[in-house]
């Protein structure tokens, strides 16, 4: 099938990418610039002139496409809730163009966004109200084109992504450490975590467009519960650091800044309904074997 690509370039989505090309799909990906055009020809895709501020290009982009994943977005955490939004409205004009088609339309979420405290699953919905995570906008905003008649359905990624090259919230956690000279978890630190490793949420990603399902969540999570001071004891090895539990809120804030919340959260995740329905075994390497071998030092070391 050919498969039009928001995020193409992006970590994750270039291994979707690859995944995808190897086993014989055709892709289309949205490029904002002459760089991300030609990193994008050099992997084999085809390149889609337009960014996600012109929800006409993306739609003209849709419009050639067998189906579509979307998995742009705006990572400046600065405006965390106004780029949440306007996922949401990228999602509705996409689901505009794929009105009145049988073609699937895969969004990206997150494990996150769901009720703290206890493991989810596949099943739980996104909450409501003015207090929760921006984030929800993304799959609520699919489900308003779902019930357009649009077969969509939503890629729930764990908040650790893990590989070479991670960009994400393991990333963001062992910069705050090299930065403040120590690695900081919040007393106790049995809050969890889950994680995915990029090849392996590739796969999913895959996997779900490949058995054209709509109206459901998948979970990427290949490690459903990791204690938070379990990945700051192996972040404080690795970097060669401290490693401090923290129970002031001043003092956590001040060391984890924005990730504040997301550091002291409680989110295990169960992937048991995606990994039977899909037949996806993840295979690749854990979350602290990645931070062991050194992802997470700096290059030059």
């Amino acid at each position: 099938m050919h498969v039009f690509m928001t995020g193409a370039s992006g970590y994750v989505g270039s291994a979707v990418a690859e995944e995808l090309l190897a086993h014989g799909h055709s892709i289309s990906g949205l490029a904002r610039s002459e760089t991300s055009a030609q990193k994008l020809e050099d992997a084999g895709v085809r390149p889609h002139r337009g960014n996600l501020d012109d929800l006409e290009s993306v739609k003209a982009g849709v419009a050639q496409a067998d189906a579509v994943v979307h998995l742009g977005f705006d990572h400046d955490f600065s405006r965390f809730e106004q780029n949440c939004a306007h996922d949401a409205d990228v999602i509705r004009a996409i689901g505009e163009e794929l009105s009145g088609s049988d073609r699937l339309f895969l969004v990206t979420s997150g494990t996150a966004l769901l009720e703290n405290g206890r493991i989810s699953s596949e099943k739980m919905l996104a909450p409501t109200g003015a207090a929760v995570n921006p984030r929800t906008a993304t799959e609520h905003a699919g489900g308003e084109v779902a019930r357009r008649g649009v077969r969509v359905s939503a890629v729930r990624l764990a908040p650790s992504v893990h590989g070479e090259d991670d960009r994400g919230m393991i990333r963001f956690v062992a910069d705050l450490a090299r930065q403040n000279g120590e690695s900081v978890y919040a007393e106790p630190g049995r809050n969890r975590w889950c994680a995915v490793h990029r090849l392996d949420a590739a796969r999913l990603y895959r996997l779900a467009l490949e058995k054209g399902e709509g109206g459901v969540h998948y979970h990427a999570v290949a490690e459903e519960e990791i204690p938070f001071r379990t990945i700051a004891e192996a972040l404080g090895k690795s970097l060669g650091l401290p490693v401090v539990g923290k129970s002031g809120d001043v003092d956590i804030q001040g060391h984890f800044e924005w990730l504040t919340f997301l550091a002291m959260a409680d989110m295990p995740a169960s992937s048991a309904w995606t990994r039977e329905f899909l037949e996806w075994v993840p295979r690749e390497v854990s979350l602290i074997t990645d931070i062991e071998r050194g992802v997470y030092r700096p290059s030059s070391e």
